[in-house]
């Protein structure tokens, strides 16, 4: 039996939806919104669709951004000769967080996990390695301490040393099966700093 009329019921089943949103959480985020006022709710509908049309890949580094280049990636006074690899683009935010790291940055969109059938050409690798052709000193690879994470960056590590770039990885201030969006800003920064050269 249907407690809510159809279109507040098709609102808290698309909520529901989302990652990490349950029936309980849906049906309170869907009266919020219904009690919200109807230019405010047009702004989030708004918000949502514009970010969705016109949100795109740096061209440099892959993180998620509304222009041709990232902020960072546009950035003249950082190190482009650092490049720190990382999974996603929450793993670059968690670490921008920091305030500590000066180069730049290439998200690969995932990582190698042959167990769910993601290979090294659905990740941006190929990508990273065109980057590499410019002037580039040190890339510091900073996947998450999964198997999977592992696993990529053993694989990037074996890719990069033969061109004599200078490979490390974050130092173990991760706890292993740790996701590095996760985790607080000193522990990420002693990672950073504690990188070892692989």
């Amino acid at each position: 039996m249907d407690y809510y009329s159809s279109q507040i019921s098709k609102l808290i089943e698309e909520l529901s939806r989302l990652p990490g949103i349950g029936a309980k959480t849906a049906q309170r985020l869907a009266f919020h919104i219904i009690n919200m006022p109807k230019e405010q709710v047009e702004h989030m509908a708004s918000a949502m669709v514009d970010a969705r049309n016109n949100v795109r890949y740096c061209r440099q580094c892959y993180t998620l951004t509304d222009r041709e280049l990232c902020p960072i990636c546009g950035n003249k006074s950082r190190d482009a000769g650092t490049i720190m690899v990382v999974e996603t683009t929450r793993d670059l935010a968690a670490y921008e967080k920091t305030g500590k790291y000066e180069g730049v940055y290439h998200v690969l969109h995932g990582a190698i996990s042959p167990m769910l059938g993601i290979g090294p050409g659905d990740i941006k690798l190929k990508e990273l390695m065109e980057r590499l052709q410019g002037d580039v000193d040190e890339v510091i690879i900073a996947t998450n301490s999964s198997l999977e994470g592992e696993t990529t960056a053993m694989y990037i590590s074996k890719l990069i040393k033969p061109t004599g770039i200078k490979v490390s990885r974050i130092a173990s201030g991760v706890p292993v099966g740790g996701d590095l969006e996760y985790i607080d800003e000193v522990t990420l920064l002693r990672a950073l700093e504690g990188r070892t050269e692989l």
